[in-house]
């Protein structure tokens, strides 16, 4: 999707990563005038009935879900064709662009945020066979991390 593409009242701003179920977007909630995480069911995954249903119950879950470190989902919409979760948005570094900054993570702030994710995922993660796999982001300074489908907020207790 390109930078400008408007989905309902959400404009697409640039990309933010890819996953099994998704592409996620920044977007500007043109209604509220806010930045916002697009989360889009690909094209030929539309199609497929399975598919669709998983989208929708993940979009039901995380909405489902009052916990710290899980994402606010604002709405499963459609756009033209297009289904989409709109989400909170969390931005920062991911993980992975972390530990190649620094070269290493302490092992006690590594288990910290393993915790902290696992708390999030095991709530996330109520009644699915296949729990999601984090990819955390951190807004330097903040106590929230970002996972494709939930965001994950660090130094809260679950």
């Amino acid at each position: 999707m390109e930078p400008g593409t408007k989905l309902g009242h959400y404009e697409i701003v640039s990309p933010l990563g890819a996953g099994g179920m998704g592409e996620v977007y920044r977007a500007r909630d043109t209604t509220l005038d806010r930045d916002v995480a697009i989360k889009v069911l690909p094209e030929d995954f539309a199609s497929d009935a399975n598919r669709l249903a998983r989208f929708e119950r993940e979009a039901k879950l995380l909405a489902s879900l009052n916990h710290p470190n899980i994402a606010t989902i604002f709405g499963f919409e459609e756009s033209d064709g297009v289904r989409f979760i709109a989400m909170e948005l969390v931005e920062g570094q991911t993980l992975a662009e972390r530990i190649e900054a620094s070269g290493r993570i302490e092992f006690d702030e590594a288990l910290e945020i393993a915790r902290r994710i696992a708390f999030g995922a095991r709530s996330s993660s109520r009644g699915r066979r296949d729990p999601p796999r984090p990819e955390a982001r951190q807004r330097a300074g903040s106590n929230r991390w970002h996972r494709q489908g939930a965001r994950f907020r660090a130094g809260q207790t679950p």
